[in-house]
């Protein structure tokens, strides 16, 4: 077990290595940079740069190195546990980011955490009473979830609040606790505000693993030793939850490796429509701006959340089940 977590870990660093190559050069392929953009910006706004000040702001900005230098500088300042200064900001990325990236991480997994909760009984329910009337309604629900784009529902959402509660829904915080230090009262308002995009960001991940839940088990229902255990005459509730759910939860768990980075990038237009101060917004602007440093820092942290969120998804696949184990440890 422990060489190969080890070895998962080494192959880790390795993709995450691999993802700030792949990231820096994906930015770096659009024409221009943070200094054109910012011209043209204040060009519009009536206030004329010249070249030389143009070209003195790329200097300053390392802008004009090679790809490799700017690379490699960057990559230096990870290592040190920075992640460099912000064009659009004048400050440090980890400074822009700040308060931002904790509560995309509380957004994201209370979303992952309400989508199993709710998603694997009710996925077990549908394939235990299959065609039942309740299993009509959760697959109606479900496809209502594939369906429907989360930004449409959370404008929906917003629209009732307002029409036929007059609550505006929009934000995590309180006006008086948005600029305001953390306190107990700041932390009980995050979470009064919270069920709402949790809840809307969760939806189609619910409907996708309900679905993937009710045809594994299914599947595991049909096999011979539930038949068997069944003439033996042992309890179906014990029939049910010792061997076929413990089966099924294999794709169910195997759903963790994208789970994690899709509720923080798919969180963006959701951020943008209800006014979440999460990096979503602003990964979205630094991408317009060009900002490198800022968008490649929010992009690499994505890709980190797929490696870990894919370490942690084989990890239960070895715990629930013991062939898996016997497999990797060979």
């Amino acid at each position: 077990m422990l060489a190969y977590l080890i070895r998962r870990l080494l192959l880790a660093v390795i993709t995450v290595w691999a993802i700030t190559v792949v990231t820096f050069i994906i930015l770096q392929l659009p024409p221009g940079d943070f200094v054109d953009a910012y011209v043209a910006q204040a060009s519009a706004m009536g206030s004329a740069i010249s070249a030389a000040e143009a070209a003195a702001l790329r200097h300053a900005y390392g802008l004009d190195q090679s790809f490799l230098v700017q690379y490699m500088k960057w990559l230096n300042l990870i290592l040190h546990g920075e992640f460099g200064t912000s064009f659009e900001y004048s400050r440090p990325v980890a400074e822009v980011i700040g308060d931002r990236l904790w509560l995309t991480m509380v957004l994201s997994f209370a979303a992952i955490i309400v989508t199993w909760v709710l998603a694997l009984p009710i996925g077990i329910y549908s394939a235990v009473r299959q065609y039942s009337l309740g299993d009509y309604v959760f697959t109606f629900i479900g496809f209502i979830g594939l369906a429907v784009p989360s930004f449409l529902l959370a404008l929906i959402v917003m629209y009732l609040g307002l029409r036929w509660f007059n609550l505006n829904l929009g934000g995590l915080f309180s006006p008086d606790y948005q600029l305001a230090p953390w306190s107990w009262g700041k932390l009980l308002d995050l979470l009064k505000h919270l069920p709402v995009p949790m809840l809307i960001l969760a939806l189609p991940g619910i409907a996708q693993l309900v679905r993937i839940m009710r045809a594994n088990l299914l599947d595991e229902l049909r096999r011979p030793y539930v038949v068997t255990a069944r003439a033996r005459g042992l309890a179906e509730r014990r029939v049910i939850l010792k061997y076929p759910v413990r089966a099924a939860l294999n794709p169910f768990a195997s759903t963790i490796g994208y789970l994690l980075p899709y509720t923080v990038s798919g969180s963006i237009i959701i951020s943008v429509v209800l006014s979440l101060p999460t990096v979503g917004p602003l990964l979205l602007h630094s991408l317009i701006s060009q900002d490198m440093l800022l968008g490649s820092t929010i992009i690499l942290l994505l890709g980190v959340l797929t490696v870990l969120g894919t370490l942690l998804s084989d990890l239960l696949l070895m715990w629930i089940d013991p062939r898996i184990r016997a497999g990797q440890l060979r």
